[in-house]
């Protein structure tokens, strides 16, 4: 039987495998979101096995072993490794129709050299098999990314990390790859949660300044994206249920904080009202830094109390958010934008009846010297796949323009996922390729080449301002 993956994979016309295989796939790696750990870069962390660098972690993975049934000691509990393979190989099989089979296959080719369909059948030999590939130096956190040529890539930090693993990444000539920061304030605004106070502490203390009032807070959250700035980070990146857009009375804000400090409950109104106010302060602080602002909007967290006790956050029981943002997402950016504050912004959102409104919205707000200063970020989460990859595209294309999209991201803890990047750029080819075969585009291949190699990478390298000037 022929291998799944091959070279023209999901490349369905000429004019889409012209378009891969001469432009894109030449192309480098420039990952602008991941959640990969920095401390394993800077270590050159070599995996045990095929579950260290494929499952641990890998919620996409668990929530498709626990629609099958399979218990919960063999996807986070306490079964051994292998086990915890073997209980996934036994589920690839039952993943057709899901991104999941593709991104399995697809990673076990292009890492591993395993190009049979992954099974009980043979789960002992692939493991055993690519066990042996991890003891080779190329299967190491540096090696993997000199591998996939991946210029750059940016880490999610809290504001109070020391950063120490990203200056020691710098400061080693052998990591290639420009690993950089990014300013992640989620618990900071997070004003209801119970552990708000104590993050409010850690910021102190990293600040090495008192936060008593609310005026000190944003002052703090100044000086710690100074910090950030001087270690390379040029992102923030926040994350939201509904977006909030509550503009209370002044001072009201102040209030609030102060409240939340002395451990007073807060509703969800004033919850709105402080968020708001702060995130505000913190667009008027990126946009004096030249900072891009990423806002990842509609996800619903933690829906499994039983599940969440037993597991904790990030393990497979978040999903989509239904709600309505057009006026608070205009609201937001035309209060920084009327200033003079608005910062380079890509808008995410994990429901995609949202990609047209979003489009629409952020041309409100581009600006003279930026070309696409505010984007629609790619299809997230639910949507890194190929439905939503081409939904997202679409609405992008004819409702903006496509061609300064500054395109795909891993958005992974995984060392493996940087094929998501070949997924992507082969649907983008696709795409582009059938819109050239049914008459809708010209067929002059450098011209929508370039376009291609754009959306691959050189928008995303000149509109970051992290690495090689172009």
């Amino acid at each position: 039987m022929a291998p799944l993956i091959h070279d023209d994979w999901l490349l369905q016309n000429g004019s889409a495998r012209i378009l891969f295989h001469d432009y894109a796939n030449r192309m480098p790696i420039y990952d602008f979101h991941s959640h990969l750990n920095p401390a394993e870069i800077a270590g050159n962390k070599q995996f045990r096995n095929m579950t260290d660098i494929w499952l641990s972690g890998d919620h996409y993975k668990w929530r498709a072993m626990r629609w099958l049934g399979v218990e919960e000691h063999l996807i986070t509990g306490e079964a051994s490794d292998k086990d915890k393979f073997l209980a996934w190989a036994r589920c690839v099989p039952q993943t057709v129709g899901n991104p999941l089979y593709h991104w399995t296959h697809l990673e076990l080719t292009r890492y591993f050299g395993v190009t049979e369909l992954l099974s009980a059948d043979n789960a002992e030999t692939v493991w055993e098999r690519c066990n042996e590939r991890l003891q080779d130096d190329s299967m190491r956190t540096c090696g993997i990314l000199k591998r996939f040529d991946v210029k750059v890539v940016c880490t999610t930090d809290d504001p109070a990390d020391s950063l120490d693993d990203h200056r020691a990444i710098r400061a080693n000539d052998a990591i290639e790859t420009v690993v950089a920061p990014t300013f992640r304030p989620d618990r900071l605004l997070d004003i209801r949660n119970g552990q708000f106070a104590d993050s409010v502490r850690k910021l102190s203390e990293a600040a090495g300044a008192p936060i008593l009032n609310y005026e000190q807070f944003i002052a703090a959250l100044g000086a710690r994206i100074r910090y950030f700035h001087e270690q390379g980070c040029r992102l923030s990146d926040h994350g939201f249920g509904e977006f909030p857009f509550v503009m209370g009375e002044e001072g009201k804000a102040a209030v609030i904080f102060g409240r939340a400090l002395q451990g007073e409950d807060i509703t969800a109104e004033e919850a709105g009202v402080f968020q708001t106010r702060t995130l505000l302060e913190l667009g008027r602080l990126y946009h004096a830094q030249g900072w891009t602002m990423q806002l990842h909007i509609g996800a619903i967290r933690n829906n499994n109390a039983r599940m969440f006790a037993q597991t904790g956050k990030d393990s497979g029981f978040d999903s989509i958010l239904d709600f309505h943002m057009a006026r608070t997402l205009n609201g937001f950016l035309n209060e920084l934008d009327r200033s003079g504050n608005l910062p380079k912004t890509i808008v995410y959102t994990l429901d995609p009846n949202q990609y047209e409104m979003i489009a629409s919205a952020i041309g409100n707000f581009q600006a003279a010297g930026i070309q696409g200063k505010i984007q629609l970020g790619s299809g997230w989460w639910f949507h890194d796949q190929k439905e939503g990859m081409l939904r997202h595209m679409k609405a992008l294309a004819s409702i903006g323009l496509i061609g300064t999209f500054v395109g795909m991201l891993t958005d992974s803890r995984s060392f493996l996922s940087f094929t998501r990047h070949e997924y992507f750029r082969r649907l983008l080819c696709n795409l582009f390729g059938t819109w050239i075969e049914e008459g809708e585009l010209p067929r002059d291949y450098p011209f929508i080449g370039s376009i291609v190699e754009n959306i691959c990478y050189h928008n995303a390298n000149r509109y970051f301002g992290i690495g090689s000037s172009e």
